[in-house]
């Protein structure tokens, strides 16, 4: 623009001198002169005043137009208001004079330098581009097309910058610049590139350009051109405006020429400039591009992002992620990415796709019942689909390992053709099934879905199996003929010798017989099941049949063999070595090898003095002391029983052993003692008539005969003969209680307290009170007698209300009260169900008072007692686990639960599973507490709760790890299956916070 301006003045100082020439005399050519000396200074403002008052001069004609034009240009650089109507003013009054041009061209560049260019326009075209040099041509043609252009003209401005683009000058590149610009907006891409190439020839513009010139390129296809194009510029050229554009259109044009790993690379080149964003389908195309080059991870966090809509794009992205997580061996998320494809209807046949391999990815991970509703859904939809074939003969397999058997059996008896593998599939379910009902303790269920699978009796193992367990359910509800005919029906099917269900049916056939008394054939099977078993590393319930074919010789009088069982067994080492240690005592006994006897009795009493048969051995041998005569030892045996189990029922009897044994002393002052408490203490035993009678004997022998008379009227009264109204009430009472009338029997027991209150029996009537009220759901006034009970120190019926009182005591959450109670019970436990319910309230009770080492404990002595019941082990190993995690012993609690998942797909398993997975979630662990879930939680699927909540948990660690897609199809997917509407409202839940 100077340069322009000093042409101007060039010319417009050559007319000055001519003028000064002629008139340098004159006075006012003086002033012009001085006055243009201002103007020349760029001192406008005096100029403009000079000028104007200059003009009031007598000039001649060139003067005033040489004032005119001076004034008009120097109010015009001060901006006086009406400058620019002097100067146009100036150009109509001279309309022929050489000035106008640099007049019109001052007042264009005037208002274009203040961005008027509405009114640059007229002023411009006031120029006679034909009288001025070329430079000053393509100045005035740009700025006036720059002008238009401005205006939002894009068709005049196009008009000038085209007159500019072929003249060579300074303007030729800005002039090519902005025609490409015009051509790019109206769609002519061919002319734009054309002139965008000649501006990119330019220093100024080689940064500019490229980033448009990339874009014409990939919006008409030219790929190749692109290509060429925009790699060598990105290399060479330091500065380039918007460079990371650059990158995505040679990231979409190496996608369309399948060049995915320059695709690839100019993708992630836009993303890390982090100067924009992609375009959904940009960011597809990026992860198809990453996919395609084996960047698997990368390629997921591009389609995650695409996943999350509900298109077409969606659903191929979602597909694609399934793809690249099974690639990266992440079955989880495969799993919900192929799920999600499936769910869209956008693109049928990838939803057909999505959903084989949704099957596919859940049987090969195990979560089989998935893949079973999967395959099922396949073969319903898609009958003859592409992968009809193999969805069927996936579906088998999944059917037999799923945890869901109840689906599955529904799923296989609609189906309207079977083949032979989902007949044989369905045997092996049905069996499954009726072992779930069989651990439920649901035996009538277990026994229907074992004749189902006897139905379909393709597999011979499976017919011995489910022989077996039929007479497992039928024995476990005592039902001994049916429990036989179940096991000898294995048997006379002639399995191999060594078959392990047949070894099983031993034991289980040797035991029916044993309860329903047919010890013959109870013999045959336990000597068979010990002989099979006894060289077995596994020998599953050898020591309890050894103990019972030992019983079993010995109900049948075979001493000998009976004894050399027992014999057997101590050598063995056997678990119940204490029993063992006992009947050989007793054995022995009978041969009259007594020595022998008291020697394996004292082997019990000094090696085992919390063995249940502690009481009998110590009685035992004070009974053989007494048959040898040596009535000391003997005295002292029965003390000891006496003094260490007040509560033993042997106690009426001991105290009979020991006045004999005192008499035969001469202790008589001590032999009256024992008789005066059994006759005081246990007036209603089957020895109380026996010590009335030693009593009588010893007080006559020491003078004493008038204290007898007051324990014979004592006698009497607790033992009225058989035909006494006082005995036929008691009876009928308990005739009341054993029918099951309850209320009854509770109102003829209290009518009998009140008609007898000196009675004997007393304790033993109250005791059936408390039990009715408890059997009636009367917790408070079943405790009120059991505690009455209680006080009765002596009474033989304490035993059993102290184990009431903290049962119940227990279950009201009383724990603290029950605490003392369950040890006693534990300390009088006569069998390992009696310890078992101890030893639970106790570990339960410890637990709940916060006494968690003491539930460890008892945890371990309930699981050292075996499977007492079917959940006995289980339920203790989760407290354990419980109790481990609240005394902040987490790495214990953790080994407890994971053994407990990994050896019992019970409830407690499915719970204990959860906690494991929710330690590992507290720990901040949540990819381990994922593999927990994902690898344990399948054969827990039918526990609804405890499965469902392991899949929150899966959600939660999802949106820790920043995985939003995944958490979102976990939860959705939970929505959708799950069976338990508790866990579907906490998912519903979860899902409205993440949307």
């Amino acid at each position: 623009m100077k340069k322009t301006l000093v042409l101007f003045l060039m010319v417009g100082a050559s007319h000055l001198s001519i003028a000064q020439s002629s008139l340098h005399q004159n006075s006012t050519s003086k002033t012009l002169d001085d006055n243009f000396e201002l103007y020349q200074k760029k001192l406008f403002s005096a100029a403009r005043f000079e000028f104007e008052s200059f003009k009031e001069s007598e000039l001649d004609s060139d003067q005033k137009i040489y004032a005119d034009f001076y004034h008009a240009i120097s109010a015009l650089k001060t901006e006086n208001p009406g400058a620019s109507d002097l100067v146009y003013a100036f150009i109509r009054n001279n309309p022929d004079h050489p000035k106008i041009n640099e007049a019109a061209h001052v007042l264009g560049n005037f208002f274009f330098d203040r961005k008027n260019f509405k009114e640059a326009i007229p002023a411009f075209k006031k120029v006679n581009i034909e009288k001025i040099w070329p430079e000053q041509r393509a100045e005035v043609l740009f700025k006036t097309g720059y002008s238009y252009f401005q205006l939002k003209d894009n068709k005049n401005a196009l008009v000038y910058f085209n007159q500019v683009k072929g003249q060579g000058s300074e303007y030729s590149p800005d002039a090519f610049y902005y025609a490409g610009f015009i051509a790019m907006e109206s769609g002519n891409y061919d002319q734009a590139i054309k002139d965008f190439r000649e501006a990119d020839k330019t220093p100024f513009y080689a940064g500019k350009v490229p980033y448009m010139l990339s874009g014409l390129y990939y919006r008409q296809g030219y790929y190749d051109e692109l290509i060429a194009y925009a790699e060598p510029v990105l290399s060479s050229r330091k500065t380039l405006d918007r460079k990371e554009e650059i990158h995505l259109y040679l990231a979409e044009g190496y996608f369309e020429k399948r060049n995915f790993v320059k695709a690839a690379a100019n993708y992630d080149a836009f993303v890390n400039a982090r100067k924009g964003d992609l375009s959904r389908p940009q960011i597809y195309k990026a992860g198809v591009a990453q996919f395609e080059t084996q960047n698997y991870q990368r390629s997921t966090d591009y389609f995650k992002v695409v996943a999350t809509g509900d298109d077409n794009l969606a659903q191929v992205s979602s597909y694609y992620l399934g793809h690249a997580y099974l690639k990266l061996n992440n079955a989880q998320f495969a799993s919900n990415s192929f799920n999600a494809a499936y769910k869209s209807d956008a693109d049928p046949k990838i939803k057909e796709e999505a959903l084989i391999n949704y099957a596919k990815v859940n049987l090969e991970r195990g979560s089989f019942q998935d893949a079973v509703t999967a395959l099922d859904t396949y073969l319903e939809n898609y009958p003859r689909g592409s992968y009809a074939q193999e969805a069927e003969n996936l579906l088998t397999d999944a059917l037999v390992n799923t945890n869901n058997y109840l689906r599955a059996i529904e799923q296989i008896e609609k189906m309207p053709r079977k083949s032979a593998r989902i007949n044989a599939a369905y045997q092996k379910i049905a069996f499954y099934q009726g072992l779930v009902y069989y651990r439920d303790k649901r035996y009538d269920l277990a026994n229907n879905y074992f004749d189902k699978s006897l139905k379909q009796a393709s597999d011979r193992d499976l017919v011995l199996q489910a022989h077996f367990w039929k007479g497992e359910s039928f024995a476990a509800r005592e039902n001994l003929p049916q429990a036989i005919s179940a096991y000898e029906a294995l048997q006379k099917l002639n399995p191999r010798a060594n078959d392990t269900y047949l070894i099983k049916s031993h034991y289980g056939l040797g035991y029916a017989f044993f309860n329903s008394q047919q010890y013959g054939k109870a013999e045959g099977q336990f000597k068979a099941y010990v002989d099979k078993m006894q060289g077995n590393p596994e020998k599953e319930n050898y020591d309890d049949a050894l103990m019972r074919l030992g019983d079993i010789y010995y109900v049948q009088k075979k001493f000998p063999q009976s004894l050399a069982v027992f014999q057997r067994a101590i050598q063995e080492r056997n678990a119940s070595i204490d029993y063992a240690y006992f009947r050989s005592g007793v054995l022995l006994n009978f041969q009259s090898r007594n020595s022998e006897a008291i020697s394996q009795l004292d082997q019990l009493i000094n090696n085992y003095p919390s063995s249940l048969y502690i009481e009998d051995a110590i009685y035992q041998k004070s009974q053989i002391n007494m048959e040898e005569t040596q009535y000391a030892q003997a005295r002292d045996g029965f003390t000891r029983l006496i003094s260490s189990r007040p509560n033993s029922q042997f106690i009426p009897f001991a105290l009979e052993g020991r006045a004999i044994a005192n008499f035969s002393l001469q202790s008589y002052d001590n032999t009256i003692d024992d008789y005066k408490r059994i006759l005081e203490n246990h007036p209603n035993s089957s020895n109380a008539e026996a010590a009335l009678v030693g009593l009588q004997e010893t007080l006559a022998l020491q003078g004493r005969s008038g204290e007898f008379s007051q324990y014979l009227s004592r006698y009497r009264g607790a033992n009225p003969d058989n035909k006494s109204l006082q005995n036929l009430e008691f009876e009928a009472a308990k005739n009341l209680f054993f029918s099951n009338s309850l209320e009854q029997s509770i109102k003829a027991f209290n009518d009998y307290l009140r008609n007898y209150p000196q009675s004997g029996l007393k304790d033993e009537a109250t005791f059936f009170i408390g039990d009715a009220h408890y059997r009636l759901g009367r917790k408070d006034q079943a405790l009120a007698s059991f505690y009455e009970i209680d006080k009765m120190k002596n009474s033989p019926e304490r035993a059993k209300a102290m184990q009431r009182i903290g049962s119940i005591e227990l279950e009201n959450k009383n724990y603290a009260k029950a605490l003392p109670y369950l040890r006693a019970s534990a300390k009088n436990a006569r069998n390992k169900i009696e310890e078992h319910e101890a030893y639970r309230g106790l570990m339960n009770s410890h637990y709940f008072t916060n006494g968690f080492d003491s539930a460890v404990f008892y945890s371990n002595r309930v699981i050292q007692l075996g499977s007492v019941t079917p959940d006995a082990i289980p339920e203790a190993m989760l407290l354990k686990g419980k109790a481990y995690r609240k005394a902040g012993k987490n790495d214990l609690a953790d080994d407890a639960l994971m053994a407990l998942v990994n050896e019992y797909k019970t409830v407690q398993g499915a719970e204990g599973l959860f906690l494991l997975a929710e330690s590992y979630h507290l720990k901040g662990n949540f990819a381990q507490s994922n593999d927990a879930i994902f690898d344990f939680s399948e054969p827990f699927s039918a526990h609804d709760f405890w499965y469902g909540k392991g899949f929150l948990l899966l959600a939660e660690n999802y949106i820790k790890l920043g995985e939003e897609f995944q958490a979102k199809a976990t939860l959705e997917s939970i929505v959708e299956r799950s069976t338990n509407e508790e866990i579907k409202t906490m998912a519903r839940e979860k899902l409205a916070k993440l949307k």
